[in-house]
């Protein structure tokens, strides 16, 4: 019976922490997986100068390539800390997800993505100077107010991923700056895409009073929790 956890003392082919395609070096991982550019079962070996493998899963610091894989234990796609996703020698290695700014899924776990639901997911938004969460967040504002609101999408979750985050009705804002890089656009939005790990500053100009929401664009995110209301009142008017 093959052990869930723990060592027996022996090692075998798929416990190898280093392979490498028998057609292209370029390409190695720690498990074994197949080549991304020609289809080979990646083998084990043991070569004098190792390819480097920068790509790390975010839930499995064992789990690591040398280009943008899967991870075998969880399904999340192996993300690289400077966004790179070229070999050494400057050869394009193929990868699961682009860097860019689009919105994208970033694992590949299909089986599990259908299995969620609100009974077993539960999406957040945080407010980090209260501590408070989802529904329990309790802004207010007024009617004239101009807000810098910082958002922080955490690379600590359990499943980092990009979240649009929309701005309900409360008024319309300006993506200042995202990762510390001033934004040169400066465009009236009501949604911005936070990438995983990604921390981007809005000013939001509030224009109508009521009862407003904040959420996750994504619909199975909003609905497992990741929305709450905040309250704009009227601006007081001068007699």
């Amino acid at each position: 019976m093959p052990l869930l956890y723990g060592d027996d003392g022996t090692k075998t082919e798929s416990e190898t922490t280093y392979h490498e395609c028998p057609m292209h070096p370029e390409i190695a991982a720690s498990f074994a997986g197949t080549c991304p550019k020609c289809g080979m079962t990646l083998v084990p070996a043991s070569p004098e100068v190792p390819t480097p493998m920068p790509y790390t899963c975010p839930m499995h610091d064992e789990i690591v390539a040398a280009w943008a894989a899967s991870c075998p234990l969880c399904g999340m796609t192996l993300l690289r800390s400077d966004g790179a996703a070229e070999a050494e020698d400057g050869e394009s290695i193929p990868h699961s997800h682009g860097t860019g700014d689009s919105i994208e899924w970033e694992d590949d776990m299909v089986e599990i993505n259908r299995q969620t639901n609100t009974s077993n997911m539960i999406w957040q938004l945080i407010d980090r100077e209260t501590g408070a969460k989802n529904g329990d967040i309790s802004w207010k504002f007024t009617v004239g107010d101009r807000v810098k609101i910082r958002l922080l999408n955490e690379m600590g979750s359990d499943h980092p991923m990009p979240h649009p985050f929309h701005v309900h009705g409360a008024g319309r804002f300006l993506v200042l700056s995202k990762d510390g890089v001033t934004e040169t656009n400066l465009a009236w939005k009501d949604t911005v895409l936070l990438l995983a790990g990604q921390t981007v500053d809005i000013l939001l100009e509030v224009t109508n009073p009521g009862l407003w929401m904040a959420h996750c664009h994504i619909a199975e995110h909003n609905q497992s929790g990741m929305m709450f209301s905040f309250d704009v009142a009227p601006r007081a008017t001068v007699s």
